[in-house]
């Protein structure tokens, strides 16, 4: 029995390896017989709504044979960049305002759009020659997170996927540039207008 089991956890291993690909960037995970969205969530540490809004799911149904594309991992020292972004951008703003804040990132991570990792999203030049967000450019991004961005940052990741898709905030009364206010706006939160 014990055989049985140690080379059914090997068979498992080699099956994980083989059944995710990268391609570009991007985890690629074909369904297997037997998988859930739940089983998928919980291998890959990603919350079930990410993997559902990336593949443009609208119900928990999946087929094996089918491929689905998983949402980036954020690891822990992102997670941290992340905090202090949320600190250096939405310091003074509610509690919802730092975890919208937080989630315009993930959701940026998640688009074809923008780079694929918190890192490369944060620190990312935009084609006009500025940094995307501005307290990369002043080095507020350098601050220490308090504890309530961290916990921001957290819940984002809890429920990524979830919400108006954002990807972008600003605030009207000290933005430099005009472009961001053609955007759709998705939602008001605090003195931070979000759209996408």
């Amino acid at each position: 029995m014990k055989k049985f089991l140690i080379s059914f956890a090997a068979f498992l291993g080699l099956t994980f390896l083989a059944s995710a690909t990268v391609e570009a960037g991007a985890l690629t995970h074909p369904v297997q017989n037997g998988e859930s969205l739940t089983t998928i969530s919980d291998r890959y540490g990603i919350p079930i709504a990410a993997i559902k809004r990336m593949n443009g799911l609208s119900s928990n149904e999946i087929h094996a044979g089918t491929s689905l594309a998983i949402p980036a991992a954020v690891s822990a020292e992102e997670r941290e960049l992340l905090a202090k972004l949320v600190h250096a951008e939405a310091k003074g703003e509610s509690y919802a305002g730092k975890v919208a804040a937080a989630t315009v990132v993930l959701n940026r991570v998640d688009s074809d759009e923008f780079p694929n990792t918190v890192s490369d999203v944060i620190y990312e030049v935009t084609p006009s020659g500025h940094y995307a967000f501005s307290p990369v450019l002043d080095g507020a991004i350098n601050q220490e997170a308090g504890t309530e961005s961290r916990k921001a940052v957290t819940e984002a990741l809890a429920f990524r996927g979830q919400g108006n898709h954002s990807l972008f905030f600003y605030n009207a009364a000290t933005a430099t540039s005009d472009w961001v206010a053609t955007r759709e706006q998705t939602i008001v939160i605090d003195n931070h207008i979000f759209a996408k």
